[in-house]
This record gives structure tokens, C-alpha cells and sequence, in this order.
């Protein structure tokens, strides 16, 4: 079973499940889980890998349209070094200070892999779903997409004080509380803009058509070989955390000057089918 038909089997178990949180009587909930194998690339500090772990669960909440309230983690490893753990403390404190959040503690455990899970709150009286888009509406993304994918590629070169950087991406909890107010429909792109588009379409049982040029990361650029790398890099490769949302078309010049953080229309939500420039987007992104 892969990680699709395993959403798809806790759906059907959990109906209630399906955005980035679950929703509890005003309050946003959100747990994710990172390793050191799959989600830290060799040369990754513990300041980022705390910054990352954090931000990746705030950037569930910055998608509900949420206020971010708090957030704890685990902190799992084959030995704890203060240095380290120090370093983890640091980044996860200052990734929750940089959306007025507070990283209130967590739990430690033994673990053969250095391993992170997270938990994340936040306050929303009325959330933001995936499942109200409309055809017609603008389908927008916050910032730019590519960071991670060229993160990862300057991580293999050795490079790893400017992957790094990539890697601390900013959690969009300004933009989401902003957004709140007129998007119909939102999720963040955590896992690449096509599977995210894909997911915000299936939720709202609608289409998408998008059209380029693409906001892409300029980092991409100094590390795609060609286009069809840039292209791998910006709309499949994910882990930018990015907000995707659609946003009704007479409310979008509004919905920019809300948002703290470039807003860039990438295409409009239609009846069915999800295209890119004309020509079927696959249903590809990242999978744990």
C-alpha cells in the first residue's frame, strides 16, 4: 500500500480527516513526522532540522487560515548530545518566535535514527478547508516553489551552509491568517504544487487549469541542469511549504494586498480535469 491509498483507507475510517488539521471546537491540530534517512540530507544542522520539523507542522496550521498558538515535538536519537539537542531547541523556539508562536517542549526517546515527530496548534473559528473551490475562482501560490528541491541538490554538491539556508523556509501563518478572509479553498504544498493542486481539487470535486511561467525559486536555476530539472524541481519535488489556494476572482486584487508575502496567480479552478499549460498535469509529488 502506498502513501495515497493509505490516506485513502484512513479517510474512509476517519471522515473528519482530509485537511492539513483537524478541527476541535476552535482550535487547529496538526502531527508530522520527519527522519533523519529521508528528511535531512547529510550536512543538515539541528538548528534546521528543528526550524524544519516545527515549521513543517506550523505551515499545516498558516493552510487552515489559523492563528499559530504553540507546538512540541519529540526529539528521538541513538544518543543525546547537549550540543545538538541545544542546537534543535534553538531552531524549533526560533521558527515558532518568527509566526508568534511558542515552542512549548515535548518528549525525548532512545531511536537508532535520529527522529523528529511534531505537534502543532492554532486558533480559527472558521478554518479554511480544501473543499470549497468553485470554477472560476483564481488558484493562487504564496512565494515561490523550488527551495527544498535545490536545497537538496546544493546538500549533495556539499554545500551546505547555502542548503541550509534554503531549507529554513518560512512557515506562512500571516499569509493563511490573511487569506482566511477570502480564499475558498487552501492547502499548503508540502507535498510538490502538482499533488497539491490535485488534492485541493479532488476535496472540492473540480479541475484546474494552470498556465506558466511558474513562480520558480531563483535558487533552482543555479542548480537545474535543464529544463525538464527545473521543471522536476518547482512543480513535483514539494517540501516547500507554500500556501496553494483559490480565491474567488472579484476578491483576488484584495486577497494581494492582504497578504503579507507575493501572491501569484498560477491558473483558474474549472470543472474537472487538472492541466498544465494545456496538457495533463500527472498526479506526482512527494511520498513518505
Amino acid at each position: 500500500m502506498d502513501e495515497q491509498a493509505a490516506l485513502a483507507l484512513i479517510g474512509d475510517h476517519l471522515p473528519a480527516a482530509g485537511d492539513d488539521c483537524a478541527v476541535v471546537d476552535g482550535q487547529v491540530v496538526t502531527t508530522d513526522m520527519l527522519h533523519d534517512r529521508t528528511d535531512f540530507p547529510e550536512g543538515t544542522t539541528r538548528y534546521t532540522a528543528g526550524w524544519r520539523a516545527v515549521g513543517a507542522s506550523l505551515s499545516d496550521v498558516a493552510s487552515m487560515g489559523a492563528d499559530a498558538t504553540a507546538a512540541v515535538a519529540v526529539y528521538a536519537a541513538p544518543a543525546f548530545d547537549a550540543d545538538e539537542l541545544t542546537a534543535f531547541l534553538d531552531g524549533a523556539v526560533d521558527v515558532c518566535e518568527s509566526v508568534a508562536a511558542e515552542y512549548v517542549g515535548g518528549d525525548l526517546d532512545g531511536h537508532e535514527e535520529f527522529t523528529v515527530a511534531t505537534t502543532a496548534l492554532g486558533d480559527a473559528d472558521d478554518p479554511v478547508l480544501r473543499s470549497g473551490a468553485s470554477p472560476g475562482d483564481a488558484l493562487c501560490v504564496t512565494g515561490t516553489l523550488g527551495r527544498s528541491g535545490a536545497a537538496l541538490r546544493l546538500f549533495e554538491r556539499g554545500e551546505t551552509e547555502r542548503a541550509n539556508d534554503l531549507f529554513r523556509f518560512e512557515p506562512r501563518v500571516a499569509a493563511g491568517v490573511a487569506l482566511r478572509e477570502y480564499a475558498t479553498a487552501m492547502l499548503d504544498s508540502s507535498d510538490g504544487l502538482a499533488r497539491s493542486v490535485h488534492q485541493l481539487c479532488g476535496a472540492s470535486d473540480c479541475g484546474a487549469a494552470l498556465s506558466g511561467p511558474l513562480p520558480i525559486a531563483d535558487a533552482v536555476d543555479t542548480v537545474a541542469g535543464d529544463a525538464e530539472e527545473r521543471r522536476e524541481l518547482g512543480v513535483f519535488f514539494g517540501e516547500d511549504f507554500e500556501l496553494v489556494c483559490a480565491v474567488p476572482e472579484t476578491d483576488l486584487a484584495a486577497a494581494r494586498e492582504a497578504v503579507p508575502c507575493p501572491l501569484h496567480r498560477i491558473g483558474t479552478v474549472t470543472e474537472d480535469g487538472v492541466t498544465l499549460d494545456g496538457e495533463p498535469l500527472a498526479d506526482r509529488g512527494y511520498s513518505h
